[in-house]
């Protein structure tokens, strides 16, 4: 089945995604959706939660580009981002990658001379809704003053550019993991930042390799409306887990009413019932009025179960 992405042009998960899929060589359809709420047609899928990007497989929703990106290593394992050599490597590195640097990356190139480049041309009002959407959104994570977001992120990079000195291609060697997308995507949106990208002509390694991730592409996608993507899931039939692949980890049955939400930015709950529990992934059945029953998966790292009652 050819995965659908949803998706927004300046979102930085949302390149790593896109990035993962030109490198795989999967066929995929893109969705463009608001990079601000209200979301309908997402919604209406994930049953609230709104992060970005989102993977669609029929009526299998993917949230989290952890999961995502393991998703798509299924459907395409050559070349495979968990080369053995690095696996274990690659997956810390590429979670401290999504949280710390991505933490650090944002604050540094959103300074008042990289919004506005990045808004440039936009409308006053533009500006000041996507920054009245993200302060709610991202209440749970400290916000790093631009000194100290500098100053971290000038420290991360010289350790990169100390990592490539050995000529290698990628970060941990001679085969591209998944650490070097999560670390691209922070940078792609720090060299998008206008003025605030001159902090990347002191490490020329980095900016090389930089350069060879973005000629990796994202393919040739397909394009789908919002709507017509939420038609798809309402046609399709979902696939949870069988219930005896089923590890109760919270004394939670299979079937059991929960809600599951992130635990640090966007933490908007779905409630469902509990059809996924493995070692690294959970997922619950749903019912919308649009989408049908879709079963939306999540992560294990990151993500909180919680007994719909005591919700």
């Amino acid at each position: 089945m050819r995965p659908l992405l949803h998706h927004y042009a300046m979102s930085p998960f949302a390149e790593k995604i896109r990035t993962l899929l030109g490198f795989k060589r999967i066929a995929w359809t893109s969705v463009l959706i608001p990079s601000i709420m209200p979301k309908p047609d997402l919604v209406a899928l994930t049953g609230g939660y709104r992060r970005t990007p989102v993977l669609q497989l029929g009526a299998d929703i993917y949230c989290d580009t952890a999961l995502i990106s393991r998703v798509l290593e299924q459907l395409a394992p050559e070349p495979s981002i968990y080369p053995a050599a690095s696996a274990g490597l690659a997956r810390v590195l590429a979670q401290w990658a999504d949280s710390t640097l991505f933490w650090t990356a944002i604050p540094y190139t959103l300074q008042p001379a990289g919004f506005a480049h990045m808004f440039a041309g936009q409308p006053p009002e533009a500006m000041k809704a996507f920054a009245a959407d993200r302060m709610p959104f991202r209440s749970l994570i400290p916000r790093m003053r631009v000194p100290e977001a500098t100053e971290s992120l000038k420290i991360y990079l010289g350790e990169f550019e100390t990592l490539l000195a050995d000529d290698r291609p990628w970060l941990l060697g001679e085969a591209a993991s998944i650490a070097d997308f999560s670390v691209y995507h922070c940078l792609w949106f720090v060299s998008r930042g206008g003025p605030p990208s001159v902090i990347l002509e002191r490490c020329p390694r980095l900016k090389g390799w930089l350069a060879r991730m973005q000629a990796i592409g994202h393919g040739v996608p397909e394009r789908l409306d919002s709507c017509a993507a939420v038609e798809l899931a309402a046609v399709s039939q979902a696939n949870p887990a069988a219930p005896d692949q089923f590890q109760d980890t919270h004394g939670l049955s299979f079937g059991a009413p929960v809600t599951i939400a992130a635990v640090d930015y966007g933490t908007d709950p779905v409630a469902g019932e509990l059809v996924i529990s493995r070692p690294e992934e959970i997922g619950l059945r749903r019912t919308d009025e649009r989408a049908g029953t879709v079963v939306v998966h999540f992560p294990r790292v990151g993500f909180e179960i919680r007994s719909a009652a005591a919700a």
